[in-house]
């Protein structure tokens, strides 16, 4: 296989991609699994509960409101439903999409998660339940921050890149991001 040299990225990238292309796939997981993901084509639908209709009128109460932090916590995280929404940083997703995602978690009487690298203040404005995230490399902590949360989710690892939170691209950490963030433009 011959390797052509690039302006644009370094031998050792190029090198990464080829070994990408072979194994078809990330040379780095977590905990080295390579076990088959399941898919939706492996679950089975046992249709047995279809063959009656239910009594009409026989309706039971399903409540879905679910409490984080139980008897022993001083202010709960009370949800109208089990789902909340997944932290997405800012960066992956606009500031407008953050925003629409809180005010939709609003509506609906659950919570939505900052995503790594901090808290917008528009999210937070249109969140009544805003779960904060922090990151082992504490990447865009602020401590107002937290103390404006109902709740904290602590990242442990993300992806196949176990224990080392979200990495961003120095083209993508622009001026407000990087004051957001605490940390210089323009640099990975």
């Amino acid at each position: 296989m011959v390797h052509r040299t690039s302006q644009i990225f370094s031998p050792w990238v190029i090198e990464d991609i080829h070994a990408k292309s072979d194994l078809g796939r990330y040379r780095i997981r977590g905990f080295s699994s390579f076990q088959k993901v399941t898919h939706f084509d492996d679950l089975t639908f046992l249709s047995t509960g279809l063959t009656r209709f239910p009594l009409e009128g026989y309706k039971e109460k399903c409540n879905t409101r679910t409490i984080i932090g139980g008897l022993n916590a001083e202010h709960p995280l009370i949800l109208d439903t089990p789902i909340y929404i997944t932290g997405m940083s800012y960066g992956a997703l606009s500031a407008n999409a953050k925003t629409a995602l809180g005010r939709a978690a609003s509506m609906v009487g659950t919570a939505s998660c900052t995503g790594d690298g901090g808290m917008l203040p528009s999210e937070r404005k249109v969140s009544n339940k805003l779960i904060y995230q922090v990151l082992p490399s504490r990447y865009g902590f602020n401590p107002h921050h937290l103390k404006q949360a109902q709740a904290v989710e602590i990242v442990v690892g993300q992806g196949a890149k176990p224990g080392t939170g979200g990495m961003l691209m120095g083209i993508k950490v622009l001026d407000h991001i990087a004051d957001m963030r605490d940390l210089p433009a323009g640099i990975d």
